[in-house]
């Protein structure tokens, strides 16, 4: 059995990062607490470094290196968020760097890469990036990142829970995106060790949904990603984050790319956020919490928390979707 993240994991990356990253604001939204009818603490994690939560497990990660295997330089894989925050930290800390990731991410995200120095290598998808990756790092010495199934990624990103639970201890439901689970690995940990009653939910986006389909198969499975929510599009999941939702999560919900930005456009008119589709999509998953749990406990005891894990999006990328699937205001 694949050995979860513990409590002390994360409190000791959190000791480790502290000052490096920033102890990101927890807010009450009352504007959208009326649109959906129950109390809603938001976690801005778009006001990380970078615009999401994604320095946390990677600046835990890095501080653990080697001289050596600093000096070989890093290779990693992302859909966009992730080759942002490692190509910043690694030139904050003077480490080479190479991002692979496939050509349909966010121009603006390879253009932020590239700006920060790294090497940037494109394929044709996700799955085709992993393998790259493999064989450049194989070819070229690199030490190898993963983005997602490595314990100190995923301890780091539990901070995001510990100051989440600190600041609402009362939270009953706390709903996080998943890509490839490292996200929701941390903060499941985090949230069950301060109050193990507490409710996680986790949600996809249809076209990269690899979490729902290996909970279905009970074993990571490749996927055919298709969904425009490329920061939560990963080819599989692990055995290490699966076994962490299949401990800790209620559920994973999926959620149609079209509701995912209109939850974005709820975000944006509610809580004046500007957030991807990776966090839109919780706002529909919320009024499936609140319709499934509402009923059995009263809804008036419902205190739901939702992760914002990342605002880097552009304004045309949100215009076209919006044109794209008919959305009206």
């Amino acid at each position: 059995m694949t050995d979860l993240v513990t409590i002390d994991d994360i409190v000791a990356a959190e000791r480790a990062i502290a000052g490096r990253v920033l102890r990101t604001p927890a807010i009450q939204s009352p504007a959208l607490s009326d649109k959906l009818g129950v109390p809603v603490a938001l976690k801005l994690e778009l006001l990380q470094k970078t615009g999401c939560f994604k320095p946390r497990g990677i600046t835990n990660r890095l501080l653990a290196l080697s001289d050596a295997e600093k000096s070989r330089g890093l290779i990693t894989v992302s859909g966009g968020n992730h080759g942002i925050a490692i190509a910043r930290i690694g030139k904050e800390m003077g480490i080479a760097v190479t991002v692979v990731m496939s050509n349909k991410a966010p121009a603006r995200s390879q253009a932020r890469i590239k700006a920060d120095g790294a090497t940037l290598l494109l394929t044709e998808d996700a799955g085709a990036a992993f393998d790259l990756a493999d064989k450049e790092c194989a070819a070229k010495g690199l030490t190898y990142i993963h983005s997602y199934d490595d314990p100190l990624i995923i301890a780091g990103h539990g901070s995001v829970g510990r100051e989440f639970i600190a600041d609402f201890p009362d939270l009953t439901d706390v709903l996080v995106s998943i890509g490839g689970g490292g996200l929701i690995s941390g903060v499941a940990v985090a949230l069950k060790a301060a109050n193990p009653k507490i409710r996680i939910w986790g949600v996809e986006t249809v076209g990269a949904d690899c979490m729902t389909q290996a909970l279905a198969a009970d074993k990571p499975v490749r996927v055919a990603v298709s969904s425009i929510a490329t920061t939560l599009a990963p080819p599989s999941v692990t055995d290490r984050t699966l076994a962490h939702v299949k401990a800790l999560v209620e559920e994973v919900m999926l959620v149609p790319d079209a509701e995912a930005v209109d939850g974005l456009l709820t975000l944006a008119e509610h809580a004046k956020l500007w957030t991807e589709p990776a966090a839109g999509c919780l706002i529909p998953a919320a009024q499936r919490v609140i319709q499934r749990v509402g009923p059995m406990v009263g809804k008036g005891d419902l205190k739901l928390g939702l992760v914002i894990c990342g605002g880097n999006v552009a304004f045309a990328d949100v215009q076209g979707w919006v044109e794209r699937f008919g959305l009206k205001r």
